[in-house]
């Protein structure tokens, strides 16, 4: 990794998402834990209760519901942070 290195995130705090949007967050959430798991198996993971990269063992390999609360809002926060993006570039999310 280079020393020199700044994440620069696009600012969206300005942002503040309609209540069509907000709506969208939790199944967002789920489907950010659907991709993330899916791709882990895909690597060779499973469950384990401890995570160990070792065995590729990992706690969270189980169902978005089944999650601890600390784990759903890491994936909310990434849902909301890609509507925040959406919009602050322009785009428009309509459903129809």
């Amino acid at each position: 990794m280079k020393q020199n290195y700044v994440p620069q995130p696009v600012d969206t705090t300005d942002i503040q998402l309609s209540e069509d949007l907000s709506v969208l967050v939790e199944q967002m959430a789920k489907n950010v834990h659907e991709v993330w798991a899916q791709s882990r198996m895909e690597q060779g993971w499973t469950y384990g209760e401890q995570r160990n990269d070792e065995l590729k063992h990992h706690p969270c390999l189980v169902a978005y519901e089944d999650l601890p609360e600390v784990e759903k809002a890491y994936d909310r926060d990434t849902a909301v942070g890609t509507l925040k993006l959406i919009t602050k570039l322009g785009f428009k999310i309509s459903k129809e």
